[in-house]
């Protein structure tokens, strides 16, 4: 389907939620004034509701209603877009109809799913349909896993720049201030329960190269593990503990490494761990998180255990005060090795709590960056990451909205 055809330019799916609607009040701001753009979602009055609570641009915003469980719906909204973007979640339950239609009619998406599940359903389901249509079908465009994604591809670059070969260890040491999203862990919860269903799930989701394009291709080498016991990691002494989202953002960076055609390395080892603190206080806290993290997992496999977690974790729809987002950020430490032995320190990081504020500038940038950065953008289609979709004409704009990408010599 042609452009010419399609009356906006982005549509933001699942508007009436809470960071839906952080999404559509960051695009309402800082989007081109020619840029159309459209809110949608299953209530028509509650789409009438956001957009009155919109900075003033938006309010004139059209509004399309859409339900992933309407076949003709659907059609109608992808149709209409060049770029739909999706906070509609869990995406196992709702997202694949979203992306089969989005790869048929030709229409580029991003979403903000962290469900190592779901993207590969997706990529089996839609991407050679998507590669034929040009759509650009690309996960985890949030705080799941954008500042992974595209720190390891920032080391790559200044590697390549410098030849100084391939990367053979990355190592990310995540601190943030602030929460993940009631989506969030929804979808962890809701991955968990499809697991219990079907315990063969569960090699998908512990196989590190879950999510590469081609299995038998990737290298025999063992990867570190994605919960690893407390230590500490740098000059620094930095104490650190596992990283809740490290088991999905570790398949994302590697799927991006294969949809490159392996250009980081085909025997890049990549570990992500949460920075606890230094000294004795560090420790402790590691030790915390440690434990913390696994009695909160295994609490989310158990039906009983479930239903209480249910009642003190965020749930989706809500999140915190305006005040509280504002107070939030997020930073990534990657330290990078070569083949050359050059070795290269990146960081990324950001205003905002990570899980709403950062995500939505996120998410808002990776839909202005596929409707606007066509020229721009790898001569890439199918499904996507957002490396390997949109690269350094991302990492411009998040630069742009005030988010920190960085790399030197270590």
């Amino acid at each position: 389907m042609s452009d010419e055809k399609r009356t906006h330019d982005v549509v933001v799916y699942g508007a009436t939620g809470y960071v839906g609607a952080l999404v559509a009040a960051y695009l309402a701001e800082h989007a081109p004034a020619d840029v159309r753009i459209a809110l949608a979602g299953r209530s028509a009055a509650k789409l009438e509701t956001t957009r009155r609570e919109l900075p003033e641009r938006g309010r004139s915003w059209p509004l399309i209603v859409a339900d992933a469980t309407d076949e003709a719906s659907l059609e109608a909204l992808v149709t209409s877009t060049r770029v739909l973007v999706t906070t509609v979640g869990p995406y196992a339950r709702y997202g694949l109809p979203v992306v089969e239609a989005c790869a048929r009619a030709g229409t580029h998406y991003c979403d903000l799913t962290g469900e190592v599940l779901f993207v590969r359903d997706a990529m089996e389901l839609v991407d050679k349909t998507a590669r034929d249509t040009g759509a650009r079908i690309v996960h985890s465009c949030g705080y799941d896993s954008i500042p992974s994604d595209l720190g390891v591809f920032l080391c790559h670059q200044q590697a390549a720049a410098d030849d100084a070969g391939e990367l053979t260890a990355v190592g990310l040491v995540a601190t943030a201030r602030g929460g993940f999203s009631g989506g969030t862990i929804d979808s962890m919860r809701a991955q968990m329960e499809a697991v219990g269903a079907d315990p063969a799930l569960r090699r998908v989701v512990t196989d590190p190269y879950a999510l590469s394009p081609d299995r038998t291709a990737e290298s025999t080498q063992a990867q570190p593990a994605d919960a690893p016991l407390p230590g500490r990691r740098g000059s620094r002494g930095m104490w650190t503990a596992p990283f809740v989202m490290a088991s999905y953002n570790t398949r994302i960076v590697r799927r991006s490494n294969a949809l490159q055609d392996w250009a980081y390395g085909r025997t890049l080892r990549y570990q992500e761990v949460m920075g606890t603190g230094r000294g004795p206080a560090g420790a402790v806290a590691a030790a915390g998180v440690t434990a913390g993290l696994g009695l909160a997992l295994a609490g989310m496999s158990f039906g009983p255990t479930r239903s209480v977690l249910d009642r003190v974790l965020p749930a989706p729809g809500t999140g915190p005060t305006p005040e509280e987002r504002e107070k939030g950020w997020f930073r990534m430490d990657l330290d990078a090795a070569t083949t050359s032995g050059r070795r290269y320190r990146a960081v990324v990081s950001g205003p905002g709590d990570p899980g709403y504020a950062a995500t939505a500038v996120m998410l808002g940038e990776s839909a202005l960056c596929l409707a606007l950065d066509g020229d721009r953008l790898p001569a890439r289609a199918g499904s996507l990451t957002p490396a390997s979709a949109m690269g350094e004409a991302l990492i411009d704009r998040l630069r742009v909205a005030g988010h920190t990408y960085t790399v030197s010599p270590a």
